[in-house]
């Protein structure tokens, strides 16, 4: 859940959230309001046409019939019915018995009573969407003297009326569990939306990464988009042109100096001091393997083989018989039973090149494989003295060598786990090297699911 909010869609997500949330109340506190002015206006004016109705039926029945008439006639909240007792009457009229006299004529006398209804001050339960509240009604509610034409004195009671201003038989639990369902699921379908383009952005960075010549993102989408899209389109296709001039330049650079190399060794050949001539041979001869290895770097960088699926225990298998044909010691251990998908020419380049590292500098390698939550992993073990922990780091630099000597043989070029880290990132993995408790370096060449098959 932490992993959800603190990401792009969970945060867009909350936002539209609280956003349509806390609208939806206001909106609701806004309608209730005019919703509870509009039903007392209404009340008012219905009491002002009950009201009229009542007192000139009353006025049609005669005056022995009065009594029973008005019990029959009368509803709850608005009452007719003759003057038991005399209460004390207001100075001035109130804005209601002003209205009703309006509507009567002056052949009815109308006063307002002093004292209000007792109902009139009793707190009432009101139902919200918020909840329940006890209130007082705030519309009309009073008692009116009307002396009839006859001059029978009877008194006219507004009371408030039997039912909240919203309906109490209404279930506001089960509306508002559907709104803010509604509201979390078009909340989140929004978030999705909105993020996606950015997910795709991320994965099309992550894919560059790993192969350079990844298909281009499409151009769809808002605007914004699609201008971030062909932004990134177009960056790929400069790192690309980037990576291809510099691989053809050193390709061309090494191919170019094969020539005047051999030349140089043909003329070495003719040299009369047999201890110089052997001195001079070895010196071109670690020359022609720095150019070698420099050819096989800039292959490396290059991506334009086909990917293409391949069992992963057979190629090993295959680089373990080639390298024990060759008078290597190399034992492979286990199996990982998986199809990757990669470059082929370009894994077997770097797995020659950690299983030739590990036999030059520990006279033998143990090559592990095996495969755990969809990754497979290649351990390579040496015999050697291991490399210091500050070491470990910078030996995949190129042409970096841990040894103070220049020559072949103890030396080397410094270029064989460069170009190995590369094939590998270029297949999305990645290459670790720790020193065994047991002795020796261990190699662990990683594949990730991205390319690793069920």
């Amino acid at each position: 859940m932490k992993a959800f909010f603190s990401s792009m869609t969970g945060r867009v997500f909350l936002t539209l959230l609280l956003g349509t949330v806390i609208s939806a109340i206001l909106t609701q506190l806004l309608v209730e309001e005019q919703h509870n002015d509009i039903f007392q206006e209404y009340r008012d004016n219905q009491a002002l046409e009950r009201s009229e109705q009542l007192i000139f039926s009353a006025e049609i029945v005669p005056a022995s019939a009065r009594a029973a008439y008005l019990l029959s006639a009368n509803r709850p909240g608005i009452r007719l019915e003759e003057a038991s007792e005399q209460l004390p009457v207001a100075a001035a009229p109130s804005r209601f018995a002003t209205l009703l006299a309006a509507r009567i004529g002056k052949q009815y006398k109308l006063e307002t009573v002093a004292v209000r209804p007792p109902a009139c001050d009793v707190p009432r339960i009101v139902h919200s969407m918020f909840g329940s509240s006890r209130r007082v009604w705030p519309g009309v509610c009073e008692s009116l003297n009307v002396r009839m034409r006859d001059g029978e004195l009877l008194r006219l009671q507004i009371l408030p009326p039997a039912s909240s201003v919203l309906a109490e038989l209404t279930d506001y639990r089960m509306i508002i569990a559907i709104f803010l369902a509604s509201i979390i699921v078009l909340a989140y379908v929004v978030a999705r939306m909105t993020t996606r383009p950015l997910k795709q952005l991320a994965q099309a960075a992550k894919d560059l990464g790993n192969d350079i010549n990844h298909p281009p993102l499409s151009l769809q989408g808002a605007s914004e988009i699609r201008q971030a899209s062909a932004a990134f389109n177009a960056m790929q296709a400069r790192i690309r042109q980037y990576i291809f001039q510099r691989t053809q330049m050193l390709a061309a650079i090494t191919h170019d100096l094969q020539t005047p190399l051999t030349r140089m060794r043909l003329r070495l050949e003719k040299v009369g001091d047999a201890e110089l001539q052997q001195r001079l041979v070895g010196d071109l001869s670690a020359m022609q393997e720095m150019v070698r290895e420099g050819l096989d770097l800039a292959r490396s960088m290059d991506t334009t083989e086909t990917m293409a699926p391949l069992d992963l225990d057979s190629l090993l298998r295959s680089v373990c018989c080639d390298a024990t044909d060759a008078g290597q010691q190399v034992e492979l251990v286990g199996s990982a039973k998986k199809a990757l998908l990669g470059r082929p020419m370009a894994l077997r380049r770097c797995l020659v090149n950690l299983i030739d590292n590990a036999v030059k500098y520990g006279q033998r390698a143990v090559v592990t494989v095996d495969a755990a939550s969809g990754l497979a992993r290649i351990r390579i073990r040496d015999n050697g003295p291991g490399i210091a922990a500050d070491e470990l780091a910078r030996v995949f630099e190129p042409f970096y060598r841990i040894e103070t000597s220049r020559s072949r043989e103890s030396g080397g070029t410094g270029l064989g786990l460069t170009i190995a880290r590369n094939i590998a990132e270029q297949h999305g993995g990645s290459i670790a090297l720790e020193n065994h408790p047991d002795g020796g370096l261990e190699v662990t060449l990683v594949l990730p699911p991205y390319y690793a098959g069920k």
